[in-house]
């Protein structure tokens, strides 16, 4: 048999976190029709970085967000209002980088000129060797060169 439900109806948990309803702009106001051109009403919509808020934020209604959209993109698009705005942070010098840990400035390795030559991945394995360039050259050679002539 199936398991039984608690069915116990009640508030929801977070019903007492829910504050009030946000108020759009646009009726505080009583605009009645959006231009692309009113940048400064536009502005009130988006944020630092140039992004359209969310109904959630804006307070807006479906139908009122729709409007605001359409607005800023036609706004975006005759270059009254930009598509992102860069913000730049302040850059930390070199030393001020905590994320580096104990190594510093990569203490845990040798300097290069004291590596062995030999180990790096250039002078490994047979295939660099200059006796094989030399015979991987002699053998395409004479097969090109017979190709030539039997063609001729």
């Amino acid at each position: 048999m199936a398991k039984s439900r608690n069915t116990r109806r009640g508030k929801p948990k977070d019903a007492n976190r829910r504050s009030k309803k946000k108020i759009s702009p646009l009726t505080s106001d009583e605009i009645e029709y959006l231009d692309y051109k009113d940048i400064d009403t536009l502005r009130r919509f988006m944020s630092d970085r140039a992004k359209i808020r969310s109904r959630r934020v804006s307070g807006n209604d479906s139908q009122q967000q729709r409007v605001v959209a359409r607005a800023i993109k036609n706004a975006r698009e005759m270059g009254l209002l930009p598509y992102a705005s860069r913000v730049t942070t302040q850059r930390r010098s070199r030393g001020d980088r905590p994320d580096r840990g104990d190594r510093g400035d990569r203490g845990d390795r040798r300097p290069r000129e004291d590596r062995d030559e030999s180990s790096g991945p250039e002078n490994s394995g047979s295939e660099n060797s200059p006796g094989a360039e030399e015979a991987t050259a002699t053998s395409e050679a004479p097969e090109v060169v017979a190709a030539v002539e039997g063609e001729a």
